[in-house]
């Protein structure tokens, strides 16, 4: 233990040596230019509540500046233009450049949101995985791809010819708990298909996405396919509506996402949403406890909690409640909480003090609608340098019944609500009663018994004993939690707009 906190130090004075903190730029154009807006946003340390950096909250013009630069590297087809195979050489060599900068990137990520040095450590290593894997994905869009017509067409051989068009300029923007590889999961398949870029990282975490663009420009994107601009929400709706974006990919909150989808509508323009969740774990009555104890924070809680797919509803059959509550209560309350650069550290701080003031409200509703608290339900009191960082105790709440407010509504905190279910049809019931549908999991002994019932919940991803995302399988949500998808051969379908050339 003495080894792991004497490296806290040092890893914040590694992170405070760090060379994005206070800057006064956004990347357009091919390079780092000063801000037209004088205003500023300020990035906090949740861990401390120490303001360590700020960055430029652009207004109008930087939008436009963005968007313009990214049309021009659109239209003159110098990204566009060129083969798959040598976009995904490129994105290739970025996934190498990225690997070399995986301290900075962790460190940065850690500072900005939070997340404890154990998640944020392989941001890196993953971001370099998509971009490999989508530039695995370059000889399909390099095949001809030819269709007949079903009767012959008009000389009894006519064809069609289809080809896949890169949709033009991308709005990217991101949310604050994975700053990078939310980015990254759009901007890998949008670069693989041809597209150029505008990424607007949210306004709490708008540093360590820098580190992103850094190695893109070490590994050969042409000046003006990526911008980078920073800012406040008010910011991202103007890029939204800008007139020279051809398409958006929003992650973040459900309403924002309703918002963005009315404005694509009402633009007719195409849009990818990955919104919020509020997942459930079927445990089913066959269930091994040390499986659901060994995956349940990485599965339930990861990073505080705050991840859109986890399931934080543990369903649980009456005949086994107590024994699971038990479970759960021990497995989340031994589980370490403290200081994020603390390599032994499982939950941080909440990312910011807007989430901590919800979800201590959630806490307050729980307790106000009946449920217990098994371990934690209050605010965490640490001291020293962590005394004013937004903590909460991780909380395990029994006895939830599901027209709590705690049951229904994403929290997006360290909270698990354990219900129970008298038998599986009450259980699938219960996990598809919600607004939302993005991830779930079954825990079985029976893994083909699991997969029946998980075939059953209604949702876009479902793990059975785990969840984790494949690169390489769609992941999106249906209902409240989103439109489209992102990863796969459909996350790059996403970016392109299929054209069909009719010959005699």
């Amino acid at each position: 233990m003495n080894s792991t906190v004497s490296i806290v130090p040092e890893l914040r004075a590694r992170a405070a040596d760090l060379p994005y903190q206070h800057v006064a730029n956004h990347f357009i154009d091919g390079q780092w230019r000063t801000a037209h807006s004088n205003e500023r946003n300020q990035v906090t340390d949740p861990a401390t509540g120490e303001v360590w950096g700020s960055v430029p909250s652009g207004d109008a013009s930087d939008v436009d500046a963005a968007v313009g630069a990214a049309r021009r590297a659109f239209d003159d087809g110098k990204w566009s233009g060129l083969a798959p195979s040598e976009r995904a050489q490129v994105l290739l060599r970025i996934a190498d450049e990225i690997e070399r900068r995986a301290d900075e990137l962790s460190l940065t990520n850690t500072r900005e949101n939070g997340s404890p040095v154990a998640e944020s450590s392989g941001a890196a290593a993953n971001a370099a995985g998509i971009f490999r894997y989508f530039a695995s994905l370059a000889p399909h869009l390099e095949r001809d791809d030819v269709r007949p017509f079903p009767n012959g067409g008009p000389t009894g051989r006519s064809r069609s010819i289809v080809r896949q068009d890169p949709v033009g300029v991308c709005a990217l923007i991101a949310p604050w708990n994975f700053p990078i590889n939310l980015v990254v999961i759009k901007l890998a398949p949008a670069l693989l298909a041809g597209c150029t870029v505008v990424i607007k990282p949210a306004s709490p975490t708008p540093l360590s996405i820098r580190f992103i663009v850094e190695a893109a420009v070490a590994a050969g994107v042409p000046a003006e396919v990526i911008n980078l601009i920073t800012g406040s929400g008010r910011m991202g709706d103007a890029l939204v509506r800008h007139p020279g974006i051809d398409k958006v990919a929003f992650t973040g909150s459900t309403p924002v996402g309703r918002k963005i989808a009315a404005a694509a509508g009402e633009l007719l323009r195409p849009v990818t949403l990955e919104l919020g969740g509020k997942s459930s774990a079927i445990v089913l009555p066959d269930a091994d406890a040390a499986t659901l104890q060994q995956r349940l924070i990485r599965s339930c809680l990861r990073n505080t909690g705050q991840t859109c797919y986890i399931s934080t509803r543990i369903l649980a059959p009456e005949s086994r409640y107590d024994e699971i509550v038990d479970l759960v209560t021990e497995t989340i309350g031994q589980a370490p909480l403290g200081d994020p650069f603390d390599p032994n550290t499982v939950f941080g701080p909440v990312a910011n003090r807007a989430q901590y003031d919800t979800v201590l409200s959630y806490l307050e509703a729980g307790l106000a609608e009946g449920a217990r608290a098994t371990t934690g339900g209050r605010p965490a009191q640490l001291g020293g340098h962590l005394a004013d960082g937004f903590f909460i105790e991780p909380t395990v709440f029994a006895d939830v019944t599901p027209e709590m407010r705690i049951a229904r509504e994403e929290i997006f905190g360290p909270v698990l609500t354990v219900l129970r279910y008298r038998d599986v049809d009450e259980a699938v019931a219960l996990a598809n009663n919600t607004e939302f549908g993005l991830g779930g999991i079954v825990f079985g002994a029976d893994e083909d018994a699991a997969q029946a019932v998980a075939e059953r919940v209604d949702s876009g991803s479902v793990g059975v004993n785990f969840f984790a995302s494949n690169h390489s399988a769609p992941f999106g949500g249906r209902h409240d939690s989103g439109l489209g998808v992102e990863y796969g051969l459909e996350g790059l379908a996403a970016y392109l707009s299929p054209k069909s050339i009719h010959r005699l």
